[in-house]
């Protein structure tokens, strides 16, 4: 990796820091109330039985995240400060949960078909607002906090989220177990709303410094330079393994969207229940956020990574084995540091590559390249419950969470060292 300028955000390194946890606190509180593993499979339980509609939740959100990445980096390469452009943006990631409360309030003058339209357009809308934001946000988080301080600071921020959507996660059992029908989940998405709007207020109190944009022969302007960005590809060969290894990875959670339904459906697991379950998952999440992240920065990421993959692997095979509900506790924390290796872990790597006028590029480059097998696999996992039943797409995560382990630990070389 090369090396990096001096930091002029360092004075307010710690007034940043605060400011991010809160914003990143504020919105897990507010994805607590309409999980995409919990809540909202449930709410989408209520108008089919499809597995693809529901494994398709968290998928859509996944995969709009991750697809516009590549095409906004030419875009965000060009301005001077990336906080006016965040900003802006993530309302799109933000204002949906108001229209899902409305949809829900409209149930009883709504047919399911047209329900589940008005509820995956939102769905969708959701996703891509955050893939819009995902890329100004995380090169304003690559400036404002030097390399030594990012996977402490997105491990921080990570584990404040799951504290705040833990409770909220819980709060939502009871909603939903106090207000029968649709009532219960319009309260949930209304308190998400209002949470959405404390969290964008801290995010706009971050202080960014501006600096000198891109030029325009930079590889980070992937969209008008594609010779560039196959450069890239073909230059950087730890990258390259890098992105390979990551798209198994994703794919690795296969059976992840399909264990809160087959906990209640095979299991018989309560609402109450799954509540608890999605907070055991959250808890967990803080925990290995926080450790994940530091081990991550004085140790080395990609072993980090590789004892996730692992966990993902041991979650989906004893979510199939599972004997008892009680074991879907131990199933959730598996698939807790999982998750996180992932996401929180996978995004730190992501931002080691190339410089400061390339991140851009290897940032969409990191995350639109993995879109497509994100597409796929919830279609994949639902067709395998449909055809064999839920132990092959659970089958199928586990022997994909191995050999994504392999590829990081043969495959990529650490760019920490």
């Amino acid at each position: 990796m090369n090396g990096e300028p001096i930091n002029p955000h360092t004075a307010n390194l710690r007034y940043n820091l605060a400011m991010n946890i809160l914003d990143g606190a504020f919105f897990g509180f507010a994805m607590g109330f309409t999980s995409f593993v919990a809540v909202l499979p449930l709410f989408v339980r209520t108008l089919t039985s499809s597995a693809i509609l529901i494994g398709l939740i968290p998928a859509i959100h996944n995969v709009g995240w991750q697809l516009p990445q590549l095409f906004t980096a030419g875009w965000v390469a060009r301005q001077k400060r990336y906080k006016p452009l965040t900003l802006a943006l993530t309302i799109h990631e933000r204002l949906p949960f108001l229209g899902l409360a409305l949809i829900a309030l409209a149930l009883p003058w709504l047919s399911k078909t047209a329900a589940l339209i008005f509820i995956f357009a939102m769905l969708v809308w959701q996703g891509l607002g955050a893939g819009l934001t995902a890329n100004p946000w995380q090169s304003m988080i690559a400036k404002i906090f030097p390399s030594e301080w990012r996977g402490t600071f997105l491990g921080s921020q990570s584990a404040a989220a799951n504290l705040l959507a833990s409770l909220s996660a819980i709060a939502a059992g009871y909603i939903l177990l106090l207000y029968s029908g649709p009532r219960g989940f319009v309260w949930c998405f209304l308190l998400a709303s209002l949470m959405m709007i404390v969290s964008w207020v801290f995010l706009a109190a971050t202080r960014e410094h501006p600096h000198e944009p891109a030029n325009p022969d930079s590889t980070a302007l992937p969209v008008s330079s594609f010779a560039n960005l196959g450069r890239i590809m073909r230059g950087d060969h730890n990258f390259r393994w890098f992105v390979v290894a990551r798209i198994v990875s994703h794919m690795s959670l296969m059976g992840y969207a399909f264990f809160t339904v087959y906990a209640v459906d095979k299991r018989g697991v309560s609402p109450l229940g799954i509540g608890w379950l999605t907070s055991v998952l959250l808890g967990v999440q803080i925990l290995a956020n926080i450790g994940m992240g530091w081990i991550g920065d004085h140790w080395s990421h990609r072993r980090v990574m590789e004892i996730g993959l692992v966990s993902v692997a041991f979650s989906a095979l004893l979510a199939w084995l599972a004997p008892a509900p009680g074991w879907f506790f131990l199933v959730f924390t598996l698939a807790a540091i999982g998750n996180v290796a992932i996401w929180t872990i996978g995004i730190i790597m992501a931002l080691g590559f190339g410089s400061e006028s390339e991140r851009p590029a290897y940032i969409g480059l990191a995350n639109t390249l993995v879109a497509p097998a994100n597409i796929l696999t919830p279609f994949i996992g639902g067709w395998l419950i449909d055809l064999a039943g839920y132990p092959a797409a659970f089958i199928s995560s586990a022997a994909l969470g191995l050999l994504a382990a392999g590829m990081f630990h043969f495959l990529v070389k650490d760019h920490q060292r």
